[in-house]
């Protein structure tokens, strides 16, 4: 390995590690679970971090071969977190493989329902797909999958326009959640 692929593939974590802390940061954000009822739970939260995510994966896809380190860099750190944070909640080292082995299964699943209805011209099949998956263990009021169906295709809009190079180098913005009514 020559020294400069060295530095890349550092940079490249290094890069990743940023987005991956920004994109936690969003779905953190207290407005998601006031003003559009995500569950504030384990599952609330890891399918928020999903959701951007995707957002973020889909925006890199774009650029197949210049996106494609950083992309498996990313999958890399948050599933790393992932196994980590199971840890820390105390999961044993048997059952922490099997659980993560179930979220990756949840990730992709996620990816294509979200990758699917986004394409669609109209945010019904992308609400149906978020009622599923961010609101699976609850019943939301009727306008919060619409609301987040309309924050994500507004997320993906602004990641679309937002520069490779600046992704490649960690930076990444979001806008605000989705305000209530």
């Amino acid at each position: 390995m020559s020294l400069r692929s060295f530095f890349r593939r550092s940079t490249v974590k290094e890069s990743a590690h940023k987005l991956y802390l920004k994109l936690v940061g969003q779905a953190r954000r207290p407005e998601f679970y006031t003003s559009c009822g995500v569950p504030d739970t384990l599952d609330g939260r890891f399918d928020m971090i999903v959701l951007h995510a995707f957002l973020l994966m889909a925006r890199l896809k774009r650029d197949r071969d210049e996106a494609a380190p950083l992309r498996q860099a990313l999958f890399d750190v948050m599933f790393a977190d992932m196994d980590r944070s199971l840890r820390e909640m105390g999961v044993g080292d048997l059952g922490v493989g099997r659980r993560v082995k179930a979220m990756v299964r949840g990730f992709y699943g996620r990816l294509a329902a979200y990758e699917s209805s986004l394409s669609a011209d109209d945010d019904t099949a992308l609400a149906a797909a978020l009622r599923r998956n961010l609101y699976g263990t609850v019943q939301p009021e009727i306008a919060h999958p619409a609301r987040m169906a309309h924050y994500v295709r507004r997320e993906a809009a602004s990641l679309a326009r937002q520069d490779l190079e600046d992704l490649l180098a960690g930076q990444v913005t979001f806008g605000p959640p989705p305000a209530g009514t």
